[in-house]
């Protein structure tokens, strides 16, 4: 809630006058527009730069006017386009005679008045030229890029295309600058909350307190999905895998990166956020120059935050240090290369070597586990596709978290195949998240659980069949408790029920794991395929009705795939074949199920 205003009518000027009082030594207001400008007005003989679009996201645009930055900022009322006569007034009162760059976020009122202010210009002989921010990409599809929003990115075009213009360089070049940069930069936002006008008792949006919205826009635009509340690892991964799908072409291995505050969100979670976005960009062998964390459009009081990155040559990463000066943002001298610290407490070289590898059903499980999470993590496109008919599209996403993490786990735990199945399901659960986490984390606990029961009791995984066939019944019973749901709701539960049924049968039978597990493969790929015919009950899907028919559920279809994976690492070790990850992706090859095509919904 905004708790400091007059009238709100009134909050616009309000809020200029203030700053115009507490910053006059940067900025001064701009003669009879809701604006402000460098302080001395423009530099002569230099491009002036241009910004603005509503107020309630400061630092932008206001904040941002000075040395090295903005030469003015035009600003609306409350998330509102300034009008076209305020604009016009403010290149006016900036026309140094090298011309005018105009640059704002890629907003409707913001395009046809800034857009009617630059004809006007024109039209009396200044030369004034606009580049649009469209680094938003959860607005737009890559095809229709230049259709997408401009949210935190508007920074690193600003920043850009000010440094350009003070240094002395062109309009053309300003501006090409400026599109460079653009080309160049991708964000990616979430929401946890929404934001209140002054004056007003009930937010302008809200967010279910135990979810979030990925994509939000700052003015409450809807985002491209919502989803469980994610850890900050588990946002970091999310956001840094969205940003890194749209490498641009060409792009290079350093990166402008702005981690920043929607208004409600501390610095201190800004922090803990950025040091698991700094180690996964690490990993993925990325070099960070001048990182920036911390408020540079906000949207009120919402919380939430956004990364973005700019993929920097030689040109732009020499604008992104060159210094500034602006009542918001400051830097001096250029900044050093950055070599983050990334380490983290976790696979450390003397624990791996300590594992105790020579239990044979321990060798299975983590064959199995590197098998399905290969195979998952190759295929991972296909059930994006599938979740995004009747989902949000993530549940490739959240599995090949889960089935790294849980290989992981079992790569660093010694005993037998249960304490090693156990410890892959806690690491699946904490690090997939949402309904495939808990799912597959009691899954891979129950079997691991009922194998350490009954440790001893035979001399390897594969005499253990009864066991496995017990926890799968102890695993099925939990996840229908925990997930509310059972055989016929179209979910993950329409390939297991079927299979573990399977195999107890082929088990009471007499026969051993590996033969009663391909067995019961069969009924697996069935229930899988069966619930394309299936209407979902649970779950926002279920809202979607016989539109989500025609589709098989991508719970029921990826788990049938590690059933597949396991299937193959169990054979292998029945015939003395290595038990590796490729020995079992090798063997698995013969009894695939095969990819799915989505289709979507309308036709669309």
């Amino acid at each position: 809630m905004t708790h400091v205003f007059n009238a709100p009518a009134d909050f616009k000027e309000q809020f200029l006058t203030g700053l115009t009082a507490a910053y006059g030594r940067y900025l001064e207001r701009v003669p009879g527009a809701s604006a402000v400008m460098r302080r001395g007005g423009p530099r002569p003989g230099r491009v002036s730069v241009v910004i603005g679009g509503g107020s309630g996201h400061y630092p932008a645009f206001a904040g941002l006017v000075g040395a090295g930055l903005a030469t003015a900022a035009v600003v609306g009322d409350i998330f509102t386009s300034p009008s076209a006569e305020q604009a016009y007034r403010t290149l006016r009162a900036v026309d140094s005679g090298a011309g005018a760059l105009i640059s704002y976020g890629n907003y409707g009122g913001d395009v046809m008045h800034f857009g009617l202010a630059e004809l006007r210009a024109r039209s009396e002989g200044m030369d004034v030229r606009t580049v649009l921010v469209t680094d938003d990409i959860a607005s737009a599809p890559p095809e229709r890029a230049a259709d997408r929003r401009g949210i935190a990115g508007d920074f690193t075009v600003f920043k850009a295309a000010g440094a350009a213009a003070e240094r002395g360089d062109p309009l053309d070049e300003v501006e090409r600058i400026a599109r460079k940069a653009n080309d160049r930069t991708r964000t990616l936002g979430v929401a946890f909350a929404g934001c209140t006008f002054p004056g007003r008792d009930e937010p302008l949006f809200t967010v279910d307190p135990a979810r979030m919205e990925i994509g939000l826009g700052i003015h409450g635009e809807p985002g491209v999905r919502t989803v469980d509340r994610l850890s900050a690892r588990e946002l970091a991964a999310a956001l840094v895998e969205g940003l890194l799908a749209e490498r641009p072409d060409g792009a290079g291995d350093e990166v402008a990166l702005i981690l920043n505050g929607l208004g409600a969100t501390k610095y201190e979670e800004l922090f803990v956020l950025y040091a698991d976005v700094v180690r996964l960009l690490a990993a993925e062998g990325l070099r960070l120059r001048g990182p920036e964390v911390g408020e540079l459009v906000t949207s009120l009081d919402m919380a939430g935050c956004s990364l973005t990155l700019t993929w920097l040559d030689g040109e732009l990463a020499e604008l992104w240090d060159a210094p500034a000066d602006t009542p918001a943002f400051r830097r001096g001298a250029p900044l050093p290369d950055v070599a983050p610290v990334v380490a983290e407490r976790a696979a450390v070289p003397e624990q791996a070597a300590a594992v105790d590898d020579a239990d044979p059903g321990a060798r299975i499980v983590r064959a199995a586990l590197a098998c399905a999470r290969d195979r998952v993590q190759r295929d991972e496109p296909e059930l994006a596709r599938l979740d995004a008919v009747a989902g949000d599209g993530d549940h490739g996403a959240g599995m090949v978290r889960g089935l790294r993490a849980a290989a992981d786990a079992a790569a660093r735990t010694s005993g037998g195949a249960g304490p090693v199945l156990v410890a892959a399901g806690a690491a699946f659960a904490d690090r997939a998240g949402g309904a495939s986490g808990a799912l597959w984390g009691v899954l891979l606990d129950r079997l691991g659980t009922e194998l350490a029961a009954r440790s001893g009791a035979a001399d390897s995984l594969a005499d253990c069949a009864a066991a496995v066939a017990a926890g799968l019944r102890s695993a099925v019973a939990e996840m229908m408790r925990l997930g509310r749901s059972a055989p016929g709701d179209k979910t993950l539960l329409d390939a297991l029920v079927p299979f573990a049924d399977a195999l107890a049968e082929r088990v009471a039978a007499g026969d051993r794991l590996a033969a009663a597990w391909a067995a019961a493969l069969p009924a697996a790929r069935a229930g899988a395929d069966g619930t394309a015919q299936m209407i979902t009950r649970r779950g926002r899907a279920a809202a979607l009705g016989e539109k989500g028919r025609g589709v098989p559920d991508p719970g029921a279809v990826s788990l049938t795939w590690c059933l597949e994976e396991a299937a193959a690492a169990l054979a292998a070790a029945e015939t003395g074949a290595e038990t590796g990850a490729e020995a079992g992706a090798g063997a698995a090859d013969a009894g695939r199920m095969p990819l799915v095509e989505a289709k979507g919904v309308d036709g669309e």
